[in-house]
């Protein structure tokens, strides 16, 4: 397992670089000047160009992605041209309230989703397995931030129940979580339903029944266990999106996260904080996703036992090789 996890570490790095380099390619190609938005309109044309010389804005893109990634490395992201703070320092102030965000709406989901993708499958064709599909596909198809707006104009503007901006106490918190957990909750719900079908169906499923055992211990022991393995693909590729992705909820409700920030950045076109922020959600996601595929073989001792013969196959041929020469 521990060579495993090292090789796909590895095979992050040139995922990495990609992302870095599409990163400045898409900066590079942007129309307008970062110096003019920065210094404002009245500056002169010397201060421009005294800025753009400071900030390397003048360098030719190749120089640009090298020291870029050479700071990266370093643990250097850049400082901001706005407020001159670093962006590392930025990043770790506000991605808490980020992960909090992403942490609570897909526990909530997957308390909401799964129970409910089970109910759906064992009521299969009856009206309640109608009402569950049909109230997941409207809450899929619901824009977020339409949904966001509703709330707030529900539950602050009229009703005046829960906070409509700021985490001050954590009321403010209710709102941005269900805002961003009800798309989520959905997935995982239909997902949930169209698995838990498939299983139930499968020979070992009868096999169990026939044996005696109680339905709630054929459901939850051996028929949910199978398919929480694509439950899990999606849960864990949305709670990385969310990461990078909340944005929306982020801006709406006042939560000074790393998705308002970069969105800040790209209003003032504060490139450091742009790239660095990117860059860092990035290898946040793919730390994501390396989790769900450790936790996949932990649900799952099909995938070890794989991965064991895959070991064992290379280490014969390597052995038959030797013995060859």
């Amino acid at each position: 397992m521990l060579r495993y996890i090292g090789k796909r570490l590895l095979m992050m790095i040139p995922i990495i670089l990609g992302i870095s380099l599409i990163i400045l390619i898409m900066i590079d190609l942007t129309p307008g000047d970062p110096a003019r938005q920065v210094m404002g309109f009245s500056a002169s044309e010397e201060q421009l160009n005294e800025f753009r010389e400071i900030n390397g804005l003048n360098d030719p893109f190749i120089v640009s992605y090298g020291r870029f990634l050479y700071n990266a490395v370093r643990g250097d992201l850049g400082t901001s041209y706005i407020n001159h703070r670093t962006v590392w320092s930025e990043l770790q102030a506000r991605f808490p309230y980020t992960l909090f965000l992403a942490v609570i709406s897909m526990a909530l989901s997957l308390l909401v989703g799964i129970p409910l993708g089970i109910f759906a499958a064992t009521h299969q064709y009856s009206w309640k397995d109608n009402a569950a599909i049909v109230i997941s596909l409207f809450c899929v198809s619901m824009p977020s931030f339409w949904f966001s707006l509703i709330l707030v104009q529900l539950f602050n503007v009229k009703w005046r129940l829960l906070p409509g901006t700021g985490i001050e106490t954590w009321t403010g918190w209710v709102l941005p979580v269900v805002s961003l957990a009800l798309g989520y909750t959905a997935t995982i719900a239909r997902q949930t339903r169209s698995d838990m079908l498939e299983v139930i169906r499968q020979d070992f499923i009868v096999t169990a029944r026939a044996k005696g055992q109680t339905e709630k211990k054929v459901l939850y022991h051996h028929a949910l266990r199978n398919a929480l393995i694509p439950v899990i693909t999606i849960a864990g590729t949305m709670f990385g999106s969310s990461l990078s992705g909340s944005l929306i909820a982020e801006v709406i409700f006042s939560i000074p996260g790393v998705g308002q920030y970069t969105l800040t950045a790209l209003n003032n076109r504060d490139y450091p904080v742009i790239q660095g922020s990117v860059l860092f959600l990035s290898v946040v996601f793919s730390l994501v996703i390396l989790v769900v595929d450790i936790i996949y073989a932990v649900i799952d001792p099909r995938i070890r036992s794989q991965y064991s013969r895959k070991r064992a196959k290379k280490t014969r041929s390597t052995e038959k090789e030797a013995a060859a020469a």
